[in-house]
């Protein structure tokens, strides 16, 4: 018997759910009480969707930028919204767009490296500006 995925939050109003009563289907055996999720069900579906590709791709951002086909800038955004939905909080450091753009270069320079466009001397001079 296939068991559909539990909600975390009320299609209404968005509040946190609670689960009153467990079961087992092998033993039959019933927990009642008052039961609080998990913090990845309080997750939105965008939001687990998103950490199973993180996870597949063991955290390269790289990785989780090509499967997904969006930016630097987003996938650090939309993990930030999940750290946050976690409960934790996110850097300052993490999140400023200068960051991203010297990633971006960066990882251009060395593509370019690796493509054999440029020598690893010119690659060195263009990583250090």
């Amino acid at each position: 018997m296939a068991v559909p995925d539990v909600l975390g939050r009320c299609p209404f109003c968005g509040e946190e759910l609670v689960v009153r009563r467990l079961d087992c289907p092998g033993c039959h055996t019933s927990f009642e009480g008052t039961f609080s999720l998990g913090r990845f069900q309080r997750l939105s579906p965008e939001q687990l969707a998103f950490l199973e590709v993180f996870v597949k791709n063991r955290g390269v951002i790289r990785d989780v930028e090509r499967e997904l086909g969006v930016s630097y800038p987003t996938v650090r955004n939309r993990l930030d919204d999940l750290i946050r939905a976690l409960g934790y909080e996110v850097g300052e450091e993490s999140t400023g767009p200068e960051l991203a753009d010297d990633a971006a270069r960066r990882r251009q320079v060395l593509e370019r490296l690796s493509a054999g466009e440029i020598t690893a001397d010119e690659a060195l001079q263009l990583l250090k500006r």
